[in-house]
């Protein structure tokens, strides 16, 4: 019987399957809008700006990751998770919240295929891949298992951003579900 949350040796052995996602043209499976702490929707469509990020979401009043203002830092507006991780670890999908991330693709996301500071094209905008490295919060931890968080930072992982990335807007514009997301040279 499988557990609630994957072991280790599950997340070890789906490794291979994870690595072998396509390193570009990969499809926006799924959005996400998140107005306030666990609260989500999922939109077909989602506008992004340099300003904003994603106008409307806890990004511009809560975000986890500021500058010394105080506002948002840009380098976390935007979210993108491998939708094989997220198969992976998310098993309870009615008593368990979505991830959250702004972005579900069958994307390879390691650094060696996106490093920081890559650019992307979705639909008509443009994202930035961050330096600042997803480690999976306690949240992460607390719906998806110890061993789910502790896979992500493990000895050798976090080049791999098993967590997927974060990216700032670099060019305001509209993305919607099926959209692909794209490498620019």
């Amino acid at each position: 019987m499988t557990s609630f949350h994957p072991s280790t040796e599950e997340l070890m052995a789906a490794l291979p399957h994870v690595l072998a996602a396509p390193s570009d043209a990969a499809e926006v499976l799924q959005l996400c809008f998140r107005p306030g702490f666990n609260q989500r929707s999922f939109p077909d469509m989602l506008q992004l700006t340099r300003a904003s990020g994603v106008p409307g979401e806890r990004f511009t009043t809560a975000p986890w990751l500021k500058l010394p203002d105080g506002s948002g830092d840009p380098r976390i507006q935007v979210s993108i998770l491998p939708k094989r991780v997220m198969d992976l670890v998310w098993r309870d999908r009615t008593g368990t919240p979505h991830p959250g991330d702004t972005i579900i693709a069958d994307l390879d996301t390691s650094e060696a295929n996106l490093p920081a500071g890559s650019l992307l094209s979705v639909g008509s905008a443009v994202l930035r891949v961050s330096d600042v490295f997803n480690d999976g919060c306690v949240k992460w931890k607390a719906r998806y298992g110890r061993d789910a968080k502790d896979w992500i930072t493990a000895p050798g992982h976090p080049t791999l951003r098993l967590r997927g990335i974060l990216c700032a807007v670099e060019q305001d514009g509209v993305i919607r579900r099926g959209d692909l997301i794209r490498k620019r040279p």
